[in-house]
């Protein structure tokens, strides 16, 4: 007989570690509210009980659950817990709001340092009072626009780390790479479904063939934005990833398709969450409540984040509050606020009167997660050549809406070079128009050094430069400039931080937020965070930027997961057309 049974049964003597009694439960398997006791041995459900008082003992913790609802732990399906603070930090603000497993993308340590860093960030989180499960990077063997830098052997230690318990997968893969044609990233996804394990979509603006085309590929996608897209996904069999975090909304879209798809099929993310959202409060339990008042039916809103997760991914026991089940439970006042009460992650409650009651590692991580920026800015690196623009205009980017930058064409400003490359005069920014800088350098220390300085409009700074190495989906340095000299200055600030971003201004520095961690991520206190991105934002209003989220438009200036032109070290990226093209409109690069 196992050590649940004797609970179970309400054997003499028999008692409960924890019991959360008083509460009207979710029992999923029925999904409706029963007013039951839930009953804790070790990590697992023992039991649910009318009345738990028989197995409660001198010893048993109690949790007074009286006039509340108690739920599932709360399982975001989709998220980067890896890029701009370190997990460890977030933790606490993460299980307030309710969440306690995420399965995340790992755009920070396994991008950039492949399966030695996944194994790092599976050691370092590996006793955290909350659940990661990781999905692998599939951006080393893409080779769209790039030479693919991922070689056989990383492809196959990749695979191998697909046996670990908590790696549910190969992480999200831009249709483009994949779609109509042959890409390297192929032989790691043979390896995947050997492994029966899911493989991660990012479907942005496919649609018809080119969806029915990728769902041979995906398992799942979260880039849904209008229900029509809902609806074909799955109808093509891709498992729905509904999300709201700090870069997108899109629960009225779900909420109008539900009645149309499998329910089981749904899951619910926030595919990220910032900072200073996440500082507020934003989590998971707030995703289901407006899920809720979106108009997705209260039990399909609360299975979209618990049992519909962990099946899609296999988390194995979580999900579900039902006996033999992982004790992860939420009790929240009332599906109606979700405000948080108390959160258990294996049996052990972690926050406790909405208050996180947990530690956080601060201990550093290896070395060579550090000092990972090798550039050597000068002010020419942010020009372009003359001869780029035959009668005066080049091929340029134009800010969009969300995370989309257009193609245009606009007339850059000549400026004066300083004639190492022949050229007295180059091409500059000429933000008297709008026309500014944009320059992504390579900033990887095992490759040579090379760069690729385009134009943006729309964004509209007036004076200085911004520049980051939190670069989505590439090893990159990024800057914006409306002046040459001052995007070498916040360059050279950025890798003197080992990562991060800085604001130059008439050559000084006037904000700035370091990121060590593979240059993407900050170790500092969540709160530090928080200010350093209100002090970079402030300081780009205060230079003229009008852009509603500054920060979030030049991290993405390299994604080519939305169209339609981004940045290489090459050259732009023509996402649609699948190639490489140059300043000159009309060229190739």
């Amino acid at each position: 007989m196992n050590e649940l049974q004797s609970v179970a049964f309400e054997s003499e003597d028999a008692t409960a570690d924890l019991v959360v009694e008083g509460g009207r439960v979710y029992a999923s398997n029925r999904r409706e509210l029963l007013e039951r006791d839930v009953a804790v041995v070790g990590d697992r459900i023992a039991a649910l009980l009318e009345d738990a008082a028989s197995v409660t003992g001198p010893e048993t913790t109690v949790v007074d659950a009286s006039d509340r609802v108690v739920l599932p732990g709360l399982i975001d399906a989709h998220t980067h817990a890896d890029l701009q603070v370190i997990l460890e930090r977030a933790v606490p603000a993460m299980l307030a709001s309710g969440t306690t497993a995420v399965v995340t993308e790992t755009s920070g340590m396994g991008l950039h340092f492949g399966s030695r860093g996944i194994e790092t960030l599976l050691e370092r989180t590996a006793d955290l009072p909350i659940t990661p499960y990781l999905t692998l990077p599939p951006q080393p063997f893409v080779d769209t626009f790039e030479p693919a830098r991922g070689d056989d052997a990383e492809r196959e230690a990749l695979a191998d780390l697909l046996s670990h318990e908590r790696v549910v997968g190969v992480g999200e893969i831009d249709w483009i790479h994949v779609v109509g044609r042959d890409a390297p990233v192929e032989r790691l996804y043979e390896r995947a479904r050997e492994r029966n394990v899911k493989i991660v979509g990012h479907g942005a603006g496919c649609r018809g063939d080119s969806l029915r085309a990728f769902a041979t590929v995906v398992d799942n996608d979260h880039e849904a934005i209008a229900a029509e897209g809902v609806r074909q996904r799955a109808a093509n069999g891709i498992h729905v990833v509904g999300r709201c975090g700090s870069n997108r909304d899109d629960l009225a879209a779900l909420a109008e398709a539900v009645p149309d798809v499998d329910r089981a099929s749904v899951s619910l993310s926030t595919d990220g969450v910032w900072p200073a959202d996440l500082f507020e409060g934003f989590g998971m339990a707030d995703v289901v409540r407006r899920a809720i008042e979106a108009g997705v039916p209260t039990s399909d809103a609360i299975d979209a984040a618990t049992r519909n997760p962990a099946d899609h991914f296999g988390l194995e026991d979580r999900g579900v509050v039902a006996p033999g089940a992982v004790a992860d439970l939420v009790v929240v006042d009332d599906l109606e606020s979700m405000t948080v009460e108390t959160v258990l992650t294996e049996g052990e409650p972690v926050v406790t009167d909405g208050s996180p009651a947990v530690g956080i590692r601060s201990d550093p991580y290896p070395d060579y997660v550090y000092d990972t920026v090798s550039v050597d800015p000068a002010p020419d690196d942010f020009t372009a050549p003359l001869a780029a623009a035959a009668d005066g205009s080049v091929r340029a980017m134009e800010v969009g809406p969300g995370l989309v930058t257009t193609e245009t064409v606009v007339e850059p400003a000549v400026v004066g070079g300083t004639a190492t490359d022949g050229e007295a005069d180059r091409l500059g920014p000429d933000p008297d128009a709008d026309v500014l800088t944009a320059t992504l350098l390579d900033r990887n220390p095992a490759t040579d050094d090379r760069g690729f300085t385009g134009f943006l409009t729309g964004f509209g700074l007036e004076q200085g430069a911004v520049a980051t190495t939190l670069t989505w989906e590439t090893l990159g340095l990024v800057t914006v400039a409306a002046d040459a000299a001052d995007a070498a200055v916040a360059s050279e600030r950025v890798a003197t931080m080992g990562g991060g971003f800085a604001v130059a201004r008439d050559g000084e520095i006037v904000a700035d937020l370091e990121m060590p961690v593979a240059a993407v991520a900050a170790d500092a206190p969540l709160e530090a965070v928080v200010a350093g991105y209100d002090a970079l934002e402030e300081a780009l209003r205060d230079d003229g930027c009008e852009v509603e989220r500054p920060l979030l438009t030049l991290q993405t200036l390299t994604f080519p997961g939305v169209p339609a032109l981004k940045l290489t070290a090459s050259g732009y990226a023509d996402v649609l057309g699948q190639t490489r093209v140059g300043l000159e409109p009309g060229s190739d690069a």
